[in-house]
């Protein structure tokens, strides 16, 4: 039999031998049979994967060194032994290291220590060596930092540009220990060795010492001015830390600190339990308001309110939104009581007049029946025609006068009855009215959320409240998008959902002292107290996962809303509405940008 020459001959042999063999179909035994039938030496292949773990492995901390494993990987990328080749033998020998000239740097070292410069004391600078010192891992590290300490020095820098001078993690160490400079240049001195001077040591328990006081005195004092005696320990324990200098007097101020604390947390739980007692008899109380007013439904709005603290931790913001509510309620239900009670005392008169009428009208048909009974008498009496002639013009005259009057009566009591009618449905009006106030003064009707006023209430108690604590607030102006599309496509009853339905996902996301209001249409404000700006636009992006989660459903049909936002941080001594306006601009931009995006002003 020929043996195969062409490759598809070749390939196909290769096959057949490899299954009469019953030889597995590797790559390794495949090459190798195949080089054995064409009569062919065969190669070694290129070890890519072996040299590119070398070359992760390589060094790349200097740009020598980063260079090098370039034209490696370039090499095995290209499966080029000639390249590698040629890396290899880019490698230069190390070039001989300067010695470094400790002589000398120790030597500007002592001139300047002693110099006289403002704003580097001896002190100072010693505390800047030892930074130095404890901070460098390596000789060359630490020689290089010295010079740089030196030539700050020498230009008359203060010690924070002299600290700048150096490598920034020695800038950024703590206040050290600090070690005299001859023990650090000592051999096998280290930092552990360091321990600190007498006069900072006095200078550390001298400030804690004032630290503990303060807190006995103002913070804790300040607490217990409900108990005399507690207040008046605080206030002497406070005094007897300052003046604890010897160790008998600081172990004397440990013994009654020990049982200050003691009594302390007794009290601590005595006032737990009065809290939680008066709030518990509150809500009795007001439960039982509650029961009582079985009439006045326009209370229940007020007592909803009260009680609805009672299931959320108590807090000053809460607090105080509730009291502005109830003044706002208080205010508004006074007004239409009083419209109320008026109309009330104009039903009853025109009811005492009705009886009045009825009355008049009983008397004066009394009359009309006795002048008819005297009438008849008379027509007993009659001799001739013209005696009942005269009879019979008195009865038409008495009857003529009891018609007209009873018309008159019809009358006044058809319009009476008109006139209270009206007023009923103005008292049905008004207490319907009363009952829907509580939750119509500061909120928007459709979505639950503030309206205009309650947030310009709220932006006027946050802007008080970072004043007094110094604190951040960030406003974030929200926008639907397409709004106007989904209007026009599936009715405005569909907008109004939408709009509740995004109202619901903002407060179901935000924190509790979040404040969410409606700034008109479809455009909504969140207020972010105590939040930065760049953790307010992350919350705010989180805000819009969350509505990509929660669809909207109309008549069963998923519907995807999206909104744009712009975030801006209140300034120092900026006015909250120009705040509010560069909110408003950048959520423009996020707009004008594709929509369903956040926006920092």
């Amino acid at each position: 039999m020929a043996k195969p020459t062409q490759p598809s001959e070749i390939a196909r042999d290769v096959l057949r031998q490899l299954a009469l063999n019953r030889t597995p179909p590797t790559p390794d035994n495949y090459l190798t049979l195949y080089h054995e039938i064409a009569g062919t030496a065969k190669e070694d292949s290129f070890p890519e994967k072996a040299l590119k773990n070398l070359a992760a492995a390589l060094p790349r901390d200097t740009a020598e060194q980063s260079r090098f494993v370039r034209q490696i990987e370039s090499a095995v990328s290209d499966k080029s032994w000639d390249a590698l080749k040629a890396a290899l033998l880019s490698i230069t020998p190390a070039r001989e290291v300067e010695p470094l000239h400790w002589t000398a740097l120790i030597r500007d070292l002592t001139v300047q220590l002693e110099r006289v410069q403002v704003g580097l004391t001896p002190t100072k600078k010693r505390e800047m060596i030892e930074h130095v010192l404890n901070a460098s891992s390596t000789p060359d590290l630490l020689f290089s930092r010295l010079q740089s300490l030196m030539q700050s020095w020498s230009q008359g820098k203060t010690v924070d540009a002299s600290l700048a001078m150096v490598e920034p993690e020695v800038a950024a160490i703590p206040e050290a220990t600090p070690v005299s400079v001859a023990a650090a240049f000592r051999p096998g001195a280290d930092k552990e060795s360091a321990k600190p001077s007498l006069v900072e040591s006095h200078q550390q328990e001298t400030e804690l010492r004032e630290l503990i006081a303060q807190l006995l005195g103002n913070s804790i004092g300040a607490l217990l001015i409900d108990t005399p005696d507690l207040d008046e320990e605080a206030r002497l324990l406070a005094a007897e830390v300052r003046s604890a200098i010897t160790p008998e007097a600081i172990a004397s101020f440990a013994v009654r600190m020990r049982k200050f604390i003691y009594r302390l947390s007794f009290f601590t739980e005595d006032q737990n339990e009065l809290k939680t007692a008066l709030l518990h008899l509150l809500n009795l109380i007001i439960e039982n308001i509650s029961e009582l007013v079985l009439d006045d439904q326009w209370l229940h709005g007020q007592v909803a309110i009260v009680l609805k603290i009672f299931d959320q931790p108590l807090n000053l913001r809460l607090l105080d939104d509730v009291e502005r509510r109830m003044k706002d309620i208080i205010y508004k239900q006074g007004t239409l009581k009083k419209h109320l009670n008026e109309a009330q005392d104009r039903l009853k008169t025109m009811l005492a007049h009705f009886v009045d009428r009825l009355a008049d009208f009983s008397e004066t048909t009394s009359g009309y029946h006795d002048k008819i009974e005297h009438c008849v008498a008379k027509i007993g009496q009659a001799t001739d025609i013209t005696q009942l002639s005269d009879v019979l013009a008195e009865v038409m005259q008495e009857t003529r006068a009891i018609q007209l009057n009873a018309q008159r009566s019809r009358d006044e009591l058809c319009e009476m009855r008109l006139r209270v009618e009206e007023t009923e449905k103005e008292v049905g009006r008004l207490q319907e009215e009363l009952a829907q106030v509580s939750d119509m003064v500061r909120q928007d009707p459709l979505t639950g959320a503030l309206n205009r006023k309650g947030l310009a209430e709220a932006m006027e108690r946050e802007v008080s409240r970072v004043k007094r604590h110094e604190s951040t607030l960030c406003l974030a102006m929200l926008d639907i998008d397409n709004f106007k599309k989904l209007n026009d496509t599936y009715g405005h009853h569909v907008g109004d959902a939408a709009l509740v339905h995004l109202a619901n996902v903002i407060r179901e996301t935000i924190r509790p002292q979040d404040t969410l209001a409606r700034y008109g249409g479809e455009e909504f404000v969140i207020l972010l107290p105590e939040t930065p700006l760049d953790e307010s636009v992350i919350a705010i992006m989180r805000l819009q996962r969350e509505l990509t989660r929660k669809f909207f459903m109309n008549k069963n049909e998923k519907m995807l809303i999206t909104f744009s936002a712009g975030v801006a941080e209140l300034g120092d001594q900026e006015q909250v509405i120009l705040a509010l306006k560069r909110a408003d601009n950048a959520m423009y931009l996020a707009k004008r940008a594709g929509k369903n995006r956040v926006v920092a002003a």
